[in-house]
């Protein structure tokens, strides 16, 4: 009798904590790419290649540098970036406009994959919109020094190589439905006044999408986004124009 009450606990045991290491998993895999889904491939992959090098990779090689007076621009960022594409694909329609945005990146990993996503095509105008992943804590914890540390070493690289640079204010977010409860509105507005002010003492060209999409709480307008994070189709028509301006004054300003 000893021997089944001893093998049944040890049944028992051994469920749970299969079930235990399923469910980190499960949740490990959801929590990188902020709250989204991914697949097992995609995930191990995370693992060997944390920046996402590989990602656009071969649609760098297959896009080449620029033609002669192209004015291409680069977007670099997250799934906001990346969303455009998806929810607004007619604003990057028949535009040397080149989406280089990864669903829930941090900005050191932008960083590092900030040569070859961004440098590396030769781009006239690189538009950053990047930081409340590294709030939410994406990758790890993150102070706000780190965030500007991230965001002022991309401005340096990208005008070092003779790219002009526009600095996108953070989207409002008064939370985040993968982390609640972080209070994301304090550090946002925060975080937009440095790069406001680093904009202006850089020779970069701040975009302010915050103003124009913020309500009351402060939060992002619930007719511009259906999870309080994330732009829909209306959030990004609001969007494209004031994008087009930073980018028009990019494009002309003097060397």
């Amino acid at each position: 009798m000893k021997n089944l009450k001893f093998l049944l606990a040890a049944i028992i045991f051994t469920i749970l904590v299969q079930f235990a290491y399923a469910q980190n998993k499960k949740t490990s895999t959801d929590s990188i790419a902020g709250n989204e889904k991914i697949s097992k491939e995609e995930y191990e992959w995370l693992k060997l290649d944390w920046p996402r090098l590989k990602r656009f990779r071969n649609e760098n090689a297959k896009l080449g540098l620029p033609a002669p007076n192209e004015n291409r621009v680069v977007f670099m960022g997250n799934s906001i970036t990346e969303g455009w594409m998806r929810e607004s694909p007619e604003f990057f329609a028949g535009k040397p406009y080149i989406n280089r945005g990864i669903s829930g990146q941090t900005t050191p990993q932008m960083l590092v994959r900030f040569r070859a996503d961004v440098i590396h095509l030769k781009p006239k105008v690189v538009v950053i919109l990047a930081g409340t992943n590294d709030i939410a804590g994406n990758s790890g914890p993150s102070t706000l020094e780190m965030i500007e540390d991230n965001l002022a070493s991309m401005s340096e690289l990208a005008r070092a190589n003779k790219i002009q640079v526009v600095l996108s204010s953070i989207l409002p977010a008064y939370d985040y439905p993968w982390k609640p409860g972080l209070k994301p509105y304090e550090k946002i507005l925060i975080l937009n006044k440095w790069i406001k002010d680093y904009a202006a003492k850089n020779s970069c060209f701040y975009l302010d999408y915050y103003s124009a999409m913020v309500d009351d709480r402060p939060g992002i307008k619930t007719e511009y986004s259906s999870d309080g994070v994330h732009p829909n189709k209306m959030g990004y028509s609001i969007m494209a124009p004031l994008a087009e301006k930073a980018i028009s004054k990019a494009l002309n300003k003097k060397p």
